[in-house]
């Protein structure tokens, strides 16, 4: 049965919701035969696969290209697709017709938008309108470059309030759910348990609703090092170096292909 916004409204209080990052065909079907929830297809593209710093290159053309990567895996699970840096900074129109294009052309089936409280209340006519939205509170890694680096939030109380009106306001303006990302684990328990829909936690410990990984995090795929609060639950870049070595062995001592 297809994964809808009401089914992940209805896992809260239920069990744990599973959400991991794709964003090509292959990984998205890979993620949905394994039982994903939801996949959340990223503008982390643009720092897990593409080469770049940090999300921010990451353009309009790209995540459409990758969204509708992962729409033609045809995954039960529900397809999220990330609003890139500079969307929420631009008019009305404009974040509106980028919301669209990520649903009409490129098969996504909800929008992530990063932001507080005031994006919350601009999107709200999105969300009255049909479009569905998960808003992103706590670390936004598309302000990297206004934070200096990234950091853990919630551990004093002028955050705390900032961060619960952010969430609340999302709740408010019909969010079905709330992406947080590295809150302090007690705060995020606390900020769970006050919210009606499901809050998804990335480095914000074990009470939230659900949870989200990088998918070439948890495999083991990235180069170099991953978040603290990531677990690698495979090396499949070494294998997959092994792999080419041997092959290059094989080649080089024409071993392959075989006569």
């Amino acid at each position: 049965m297809k994964t809808t916004t009401r089914t992940i409204r209805g896992l809260k209080g239920q069990r744990p919701i599973v959400c991991v990052t794709a964003y090509d065909a292959l990984f998205a079907s890979l993620a949905d035969e394994a039982g994903a929830d939801l996949i959340l297809v990223g503008d982390s593209v643009g720092n897990v696969l593409l080469g770049h710093p940090s999300t921010v290159p990451v353009s309009l053309e790209v995540m459409l290209h990758h969204t509708a990567a992962v729409a033609r895996a045809k995954p039960r699970a529900l397809i999220l697709a990330d609003l890139p840096f500079g969307y929420t900074a631009r008019s009305d129109d404009a974040l509106a017709e980028a919301c669209l294009l990520l649903l009409q052309e490129s098969g996504g089936e909800a929008v992530k938008i990063e932001g507080g409280a005031a994006v919350a209340r601009r999107c709200q006519p999105l969300i009255d309108a049909g479009i569905p939205i998960i808003g992103h509170v706590g670390l936004q890694p598309q302000k990297v470059l206004e934070l200096g680096g990234y950091k853990r939030f919630g551990k004093n109380e002028t955050e705390r309030t900032s961060i619960v009106a952010d969430a609340k306001a999302w709740q408010e303006a019909g969010a079905f759910a709330v992406l947080a990302e590295m809150l302090d684990p007690l705060f995020a328990k606390v900020l769970t348990q006050f919210l009606k829909v499901p809050l998804i936690g990335i480095g914000c410990g074990p009470d939230c609703d659900g949870q989200i990984l990088v998918g070439p995090d948890l495999l083991g795929l990235t180069r170099g090092d991953t978040p603290s609060f990531v677990k690698r639950y495979a090396e499949l870049g070494q294998t997959a170096i092994e792999a080419l070595k041997a092959y290059g062995e094989d080649v080089r001592n024409r071993a392959f292909p075989k006569a």
